[in-house]
């Protein structure tokens, strides 16, 4: 019997980064003003390499849909509620990481099939483990390389994201939540504590207060309405979770249809403040924003806007 996230079972019962920024297709001239500012973080050496993100997977199914301008991946492991194990950690990545080299792709859509997101690390796979184990290979770590992903993000959470599941979910770059969605970290319920950012990011999205709550708790897990109302979720998608799913997927739709380097650079931007201080993100901004004058989508945009139609952009 696999067993899932610390604390999960108990509460059945009594019922987010710089990301690693790739100039594209802008021109050298600008790729050299923004190097020369060294704001942008060097690509990082990976074990995990992209794969054919359609091929087949044992514990995720990945499609590309919308004329193939979205990358929809689903954790499929529902008999365990989607508990994420070291294959599924590889497949994740890969899988990510295909949708990342996609060039028709602009915006990437991850959801659980099931009652839950994902509730958690597989803890059979860890539960032997020792210190040095996991220092000289961190497992958890792997799970990092969501983050440096470049395209945009979105999980679309219904049921429950807990212990790895939450950190996940705070991994992407827009949370959409179901009515049964739920939130939480109760890794501290089995004498350890969150391994994949918990600690880090949510904190940021929360307060202080309320992540100290939840983590050394491990209890008072957080709805869907309390997750909107703090900023962890965007917004509330009521209906099924099929329904979630095609919300999630007509924003990444709409975002694909912006020019991809401004996208990328966005984002990067909006994560600069994310981790690091004021100044510094506004410096990254300003370096990101001078840069999108390189682009030939920048000047069609702005005309565009002027003559009043539709921009034509082109991605460069």
């Amino acid at each position: 019997m696999e067993v899932v996230a610390p604390g999960f079972p108990e509460f059945v019962a009594n019922p987010r980064r710089n990301a690693g920024f790739s100039p594209g297709n802008i021109s050298s001239r600008s790729c050299r003003w923004i190097h020369s500012t060294r704001f942008v973080r060097s690509s990082v050496v990976s074990s995990i390499g992209a794969r054919d993100p359609e091929a087949s997977y044992e514990t995720i199914t990945a499609e590309v849909v919308e004329s193939k301008s979205v990358g929809l991946l689903m954790l499929n492991r529902p008999q365990v509620l989607n508990a994420l194990s070291e294959v599924c950690m590889r497949e994740v990545v890969a899988a990510l990481k295909g949708f990342d080299a996609l060039p028709e792709v602009g915006a990437i859509v991850i959801s659980g099939k099931g009652k839950a997101f994902a509730a958690g690390v597989d803890i059979k796979e860890l539960k032997n483990k020792t210190m040095v184990d996991l220092f000289v290979n961190p497992v958890l770590d792997q799970w990092n390389q969501v983050s440096r992903i470049r395209k945009p993000l979105i999980a679309a959470v219904n049921g429950y994201a807990l212990g790895g599941g939450c950190e996940l979910a705070m991994m992407c770059d827009i949370i959409l939540v179901g009515e049964k969605a739920v939130f939480g970290q109760p890794e501290i319920k089995i004498g350890t504590i969150p391994g994949m950012g918990g600690t880090q990011r949510l904190i940021r999205e929360v307060g202080k207060s309320r992540a100290m709550e939840m983590i050394l708790t491990g209890e008072r897990f957080m709805d869907a309405k309390e997750a909107c109302q703090r900023g962890l979720a965007s917004r509330l998608i009521e209906g099924t979770n099929e329904e979630l799913v095609a919300e999630a997927v007509a924003m990444a739709k709409n975002i694909s249809g912006m020019s991809r380097p401004a996208v990328i650079m966005a984002k990067a931007a909006v994560n600069a403040a994310y981790e690091s201080h004021l100044e510094e993100g506004v410096k990254r901004e300003q370096a990101f924003f001078g840069a999108t004058f390189g682009l030939e989508d920048r000047s069609e945009g702005m005309a565009a806007f002027i003559e009043k139609r539709k921009p034509n952009f082109q991605n460069k």
